[in-house]
């Protein structure tokens, strides 16, 4: 009996944590869970923490181009894109994800790194939440601050610049931006600072794109 209370006990905390950590993380910057375990197992971790104003606009809009067009519209799961998954699926191609920056940050805060259907089914409320309690402003500055940005644990937006340019992320151009944000699907095996020919392609294609989205991609965000 007593350990089915402690059983209790610990699924309340786990539940409350991300609540609690929620609410908290709108004021206080916050580490990701994969930083946090770089840390305790003694790997390197390379972050400093900027404020959005002292990111690139550029980069900002490479970023929500590339990973979340309708960051601005959705309510932290972009129903549209996850129901052009369900309806590729059923066609029988390949599935491609629908996670948005929201969910990805719910991820990076409180969950863990690995496909998973679990995993996926708490980055769906956890999302949810987030958006409520979060701004979009917040949401993003967070994002681009604890995102794995490089092969050697580098994270953030301001590590990743000086990493691969030697520059302040206030600073990027607009090539650097989009080599940054195509970038981050797979920082192990994609390195802005030396970009074969399929990552430059990449970048020019989302290059092309940012004149045609405009300022829609970011008109939550006051940039």
């Amino acid at each position: 009996m007593r350990g089915l209370v402690w059983v209790w006990r610990a699924a309340f905390v786990i539940v409350l944590a991300p609540l609690v950590l929620g609410l908290l993380y709108t004021a206080v910057n916050p580490a990701s869970t994969l930083m946090l375990a770089r840390w305790a197992t003694g790997q390197r971790v390379e972050q400093s923490w900027v404020p959005l104003e002292a990111i690139a606009p550029a980069l900002v809009r490479s970023v929500l181009a590339s990973e979340d067009a309708r960051f601005c519209q959705h309510n932290g799961i972009d129903l549209v894109e996850l129901q052009n998954v369900m309806d590729t699926a059923e066609d029988g191609e390949p599935a491609r994800g629908a996670s948005t920056i929201t969910m990805q940050l719910a991820k990076n805060l409180f969950l863990w790194n690995g496909r998973s259907f679990v995993r996926k089914g708490l980055e769906m409320p956890l999302a949810l939440y987030l958006n409520l309690v979060m701004s979009k402003r917040r949401q993003i500055e967070i994002y681009l601050n604890i995102a794995e940005w490089g092969p050697n644990g580098e994270f953030g937006a301001e590590a990743a610049a000086q990493r691969a340019f030697g520059v302040p992320a206030l600073r990027l151009s607009a090539r650097q931006a989009a080599l940054l944000a195509v970038m981050l699907p797979n920082p192990h095996r994609r390195d802005a600072a030396k970009p074969g020919p399929g990552l430059s392609r990449l970048a020019s294609r989302l290059q092309a794109r940012l004149p045609r989205e405009g300022a829609e991609l970011s008109a939550c965000l006051g940039l």
